[in-house]
């Protein structure tokens, strides 16, 4: 059965969704943009959290709120539930935010450098940099500006492709409950670590302690290794689920207040 605050973040999300499919900007203006933007506005470290890309991923993370949200909200309270919900997303947020500032910098400085001074070599060096998950998309190109370094519609293409590239990687909002969701995931599989969960895919029970566990290294991998095309954000997952180990565990020390 649903429980009050759990029940309130689901029609949240949903009517949320139904607005931005009718209104598709209001992600540009709400989803939360790299620091490195102008658009960046601290607001969107909780709206974010309000807006999905599609119905697969609501429908995604939704599920996980229904399934394992209830309990902890039982649990804790509605209180400390909520604080709980938005304490992991905005964490979640700040260190995604964080990590793809720091790879995102150089980026910047080399694609806001490469038109001052284009070359078929400065363009190699910016793919292979930044940008290697798209070489087997531009390797044809490559090779016609190697064949004809001089020819202005080459050195016009390449400087398009460094700008749409980089605008891609920071202009383009990142949008979830994701963080707050693998927080409640994480959460759950602490305070029952034994509970059996049946798995749909493949549909087998596991301990909720080893679900965790399994997630937290999947993550942690393609957050490390994902190709750089990639725009799931592996890292806004990784950091909901240790911001969730935090604060339980900081919860776990004051006793007196626990539950």
């Amino acid at each position: 059965m649903l429980t009050p605050v759990v029940r309130t973040i689901l029609l949240l999300n949903v009517l949320v969704f139904i607005l931005t499919s009718n209104n598709p900007g209001l992600i540009y203006q709400f989803g939360l943009r790299s620091f490195l933007s102008s658009d960046f506005n601290p607001v969107q470290l909780l709206t974010h959290m309000f807006m999905h890309a599609g119905f697969m991923h609501i429908f995604s993370n939704m599920l996980g709120l229904f399934i394992f949200g209830p309990m902890l909200e039982r649990v804790w309270g509605p209180k400390r539930f909520t604080f709980f919900y938005f304490f992991t997303g905005i964490g979640a947020a700040l260190l995604f935010s964080g990590i793809n500032y720091f790879e995102t910098i150089g980026m910047y400085d080399a694609a806001r450098a490469y038109p001052i001074n284009p070359s078929p070599e400065a363009f190699m060096d910016f793919v292979t940099r930044y940008a290697s998950g798209m070489y087997d998309q531009v390797a044809g190109f490559i090779d016609q500006y190697e064949a004809r370094p001089a020819d202005p519609a080459l050195i016009d293409g390449s400087i398009k492709i460094v700008n749409t590239y980089f605008s891609r990687q920071v202009y383009e909002p990142m949008v979830g409950a994701s963080g707050a969701i693998f927080g409640v995931i994480m959460a759950f599989g602490m305070l029952f670590p034994n509970t059996q969960l049946f798995l749909l895919f493949p549909p087998i029970p596991i301990k909720a302690k080893y679900l965790v566990i399994f997630y937290g290294a999947y993550e942690l991998y393609s957050g490390i290794y994902r190709a750089q095309a990639s725009n799931v954000a592996h890292f806004a997952h990784i950091g909901g689920m240790l911001f969730a180990f935090i604060l339980i565990k900081y919860w776990g020390s004051q006793r007196k207040t626990f539950y």
